[in-house]
């Protein structure tokens, strides 16, 4: 399949306005073909108004026509084949195991949230039937379901392409709502947005869904990113990334007239305990399995143990050790990109710095 660099909004091919940027291969740092331009104010006002044209029809749609809709993704995701591994593989280093088990999971996911829509309990129907002859006074009918708030945006994060991406578990969930979805893609794998995005486009029009279900936006810097959030068809937020990115996300939101919530998982510091009888019992094997833990994926998962509390001792020294043999032997990996690569040189040399 052939990249275009364009924004895909709605079913349109749009070519952005805004700064020119690559992905680039983080082994080698070249630059990737084709070059983007950033989605400008006007395309991010484009695809929001899809967005809430497409609402009306969706939310209503059968929840059998909802299901087939997440499949049909999930079946577009895997005909892609090897050009969308490849591609992956490219834009963050990954291994092609670790994309294959991602892609396995992203599509998991999907087809999870069909059986789930096709289940229907997640709408929590509830009615209380009017009681017009109840003494003192008469109960009107009341009746209470869960319906979708509105379109809603998502931001893709850098190190998971695919499970936490462009079709990953936010947009997926949403779309089993009922939402309209505008999906950010994150600026370090546009192609590998790009080709899932037009896999959900084939699946919109498979299913003869509204135009306006989904888009898909590319860009650079923040403006874009606050720009969508603070867009007033944007009814609610998913993103996984940084502390400071979501934060900022979070402020635009709850700035707005009528805030909307953010539902942001940011960063990690995962302190772990250890315990003196563990300690006095497996210092060694704690130290291996932490070691595994810390490089994993170079250190790029929010699972990375970032803190160890422990009481100060011979078992403490034992663990202390191990691990440090574990981290001096493990092997060198490539960081998703050159900005995490930066930040943690920059972060080694701040330890460096103290006594």
């Amino acid at each position: 399949m052939q990249l275009t660099g364009t924004q895909l909004i709605g079913g349109q091919d749009i070519p952005g306005t805004g700064a020119e940027f690559h992905a680039h291969d983080p082994a080698t740092g070249e630059a990737l073909a084709p070059a983007w331009r950033g989605a400008d104010a006007a395309q991010v006002d484009r695809a929001a108004q899809l967005a809430d044209a497409a609402f009306a029809s969706y939310r209503e749609t059968s929840l059998e026509a909802r299901a087939a809709f997440l499949e049909a993704i999930a079946q577009s995701i895997l005909d892609l084949g090897d050009v969308l591994i490849e591609r992956a593989m490219r834009e963050t280093g990954l291994p092609r195991p670790r994309l294959e088990g991602e892609r396995g999971r992203t599509v998991s996911q999907l087809r999870l949230f069909a059986r789930v829509v096709r289940d229907g309990d997640w709408i929590g129907a509830r009615i209380d039937h009017a009681l017009p002859d109840r003494t003192p006074l008469p109960r009107a009918d009341i009746r209470l379901r869960h319906i979708p708030v509105g379109p809603v945006a998502v931001f893709g994060a850098s190190n998971f392409p695919l499970a936490f991406s462009v079709a990953g578990g936010d947009t997926a969930s949403a779309l089993a709502a009922g939402a309209p979805v505008i999906v950010k893609a994150h600026p370090a794998h546009p192609g590998t947005s790009e080709l899932v995005g037009r896999a959900i486009r084939r699946a919109i029009q498979h299913c003869g869904l509204h135009e306006g279900v989904f888009s898909l936006l590319a860009g650079p810097g923040n403006d874009l990113s606050l720009a969508l959030v603070g867009h007033p068809v944007i009814q609610a937020v998913g993103f996984t990334g940084s502390r400071q990115g979501g934060l900022a996300l979070m402020r635009a939101a709850a700035a707005r007239p009528i805030p909307i919530p953010v539902y942001a998982e940011m960063s990690s510091t995962n302190p772990v305990f250890l315990l003196p009888g563990a300690l006095a019992a497996r210092a060694e094997d704690i130290a291996k399995g932490f070691v595994t833990s810390l490089t994993g994926s170079a250190g790029q998962l929010c699972t990375n143990p970032g803190l160890i509390v422990g009481l100060d001792g011979p078992d403490l020294d034992r663990f202390v050790r191990q691990a440090t043999e574990g981290v001096n032997a493990a092997p060198a990996a490539t960081m998703l990109t050159t900005g995490i690569a930066r930040s943690y040189r920059e972060g080694v040399e701040r330890l460096h710095g103290h006594a």
